[in-house]
This record gives C-alpha cells, structure tokens and sequence, in this order.
C-alpha cells in the first residue's frame, strides 16, 4: 500500500518538483502524493473522512495566511500521532527550536535535499 503524503506549500512548483523528483516511488505504487497550498487547504484536507489515511505531512513554515507554525500546532492538536516534517528557507537554530516545541517530527531546509526526504519517509514508514 502507498504510503500517502501531503505537501503544503503556497509555491505552485513545489507540485511539479516533487512529482519530478519522486516519480518512480510514486510509478511504483510506494507512496501517493497530496498538495495543499494553504494551511487552509491543508486542514480542509485532513478533516475530510477520504484523507484520513495519510501518513506525513511536509509544510513549509512561511506561507500567507495560516503560517506552518499555526498549521503544526492545528494538526498536533486534532492528531497527535501525525508524523510532521516542517520545511523552511530559514535554516537557522530559532525556526528549529519553534517547530521542535509546537511537535515537529523533523525539519528541513530549502534548497529540497530529496535524499533526506527519501531517509525522513523511510523512517516514518517502518512499523
């Protein structure tokens, strides 16, 4: 069974880089991947009875309206066992730490390593 994952980013090629990047695990049946564009949208998503099986959410942390940070503390709130990776430009120990104390699984920094994405949903998919 794929393994369901949703990316929330305001950034419309974020969609068309990771379907670039995760196209043959995606070909092969090994994950499934959801877009949001908002943390709106992300929520929207996640209270819908057809997305309850989606097993990590990647998000970036500065979006318009609800910021990554309200979206984590959302999401941790209505589903604490949900695995959250944070992606952020920022790189910084500050945006760490934050996303650390409002329960962030993991944190990631742009440019997109896609071999740490690949080692974060290895780990989050082993039993």
């Amino acid at each position: 069974m794929a393994l369901r994952i949703l990316i929330v980013d305001d950034e419309a090629d974020v969609e068309l880089l990771f379907r670039q990047r995760m196209r043959k695990a995606v070909r092969e049946g090994l994950l499934q991947l959801e877009f949001a564009f908002s943390g709106e949208e992300a929520i929207q998503r996640l209270n819908s009875t057809e997305h309850t099986d989606i097993a990590l959410i990647l998000s970036d942390i500065n979006m318009p309206g609800m910021s990554g940070y309200e979206l984590l503390e959302k999401i941790k709130s209505a589903h604490p066992s949900m695995k959250v990776v944070m992606v952020t430009a920022y790189g910084d120990e500050q945006y760490r730490e934050k996303a650390r104390q409002l329960g962030a699984d993991d944190f990631i920094t742009k440019p997109i390593d896609f071999r740490q994405i690949e080692d974060i949903i290895q780990s989050f998919s082993k039993p």
